[in-house]
């Protein structure tokens, strides 16, 4: 284009630096880059990790924490993961067998202890997510689990964000849903390979949660390493 600098013109080259004791941090697919992201407060995420695991979140560069689990939530929980995440924390506040008020009050002490957003299960009542958008300024986040889901209803009770996660109909999902939402940021899972996350941002999502590898995995491979370094050292 006439006018625009070489310089613009160029990919930027970004510099980096990491400490000898940082080289193994977990990385997300750099294809997440590919997403939009969604600016909450001023801050632009793309790459949500989705663990509780405090050893994970501290050797991580995803942009924010997504965390969600499959226990009631707990405020000390959460006061565990703010403490150490030198990243944005989005915590669970349940919407399953937890709901109503204890999941409001839930919402405002994540929201005290920093958390930029709270999020809320597929099963969440109508009555508990507007009851939260009236007690929290954070924003908040809607879990879609299933394409039969009232996404409307959720909007109009104050969903600010969706965290779509259908399984196998993920892509689908995000692409019906765009069509009907054309501005609403959306959160989705993004599978296990570049591909399928490619796909899921072209259907439309702006910013992919992403699962990480389990610390024993992790410290298996580690290991391994270690034993090898053992069997050349003793064969020399």
């Amino acid at each position: 284009m006439e006018g625009v600098s070489s310089l613009a013109r160029e990919k930027k080259h970004i510099p980096g630096v990491i400490s000898d004791l940082r080289r193994d941090i977990i990385e997300v697919p750099e294809v997440i880059t590919k997403c939009s992201g969604i600016n909450i407060n001023g801050r632009k995420l793309k790459s949500f990790i989705f663990t509780t695991d405090i050893a994970i979140i501290c050797n991580t560069d995803a942009d924010a924490v997504l965390a969600v689990y499959s226990f009631t939530p707990h405020p000390g929980i959460i006061q565990a993961i703010t403490s150490v995440a030198s990243m944005p924390v989005i915590a669970g506040v349940g919407g399953g067998l937890t709901h109503g008020v204890r999941s409001a009050n839930i919402a405002m002490f994540a929201e005290s202890l920093g958390s930029i957003a709270v999020v809320v299960n597929a099963p969440t009542p109508i009555e508990t997510i507007r009851m939260i958008d009236e007690m929290v300024d954070v924003p908040v986040i809607a879990t879609i689990a299933s394409d039969l889901t009232d996404i409307k209803e959720r909007v109009n009770a104050g969903a600010d964000i969706l965290n779509v996660s259908g399984g196998a109909k993920t892509v689908e999902m995000v692409r019906n849903i765009r069509k009907e939402f054309p501005t609403i940021p959306i959160i989705a899972t993004g599978g296990k390979t570049d591909a399928d996350i490619l796909e899921t941002i072209e259907a439309g999502a702006n910013a992919i949660s992403w699962t990480p590898p389990s610390v024993a995995d992790i410290f298996k491979k580690k290991m391994d390493k270690y034993r090898q370094e053992v069997k050349e050292d003793y064969e020399a």
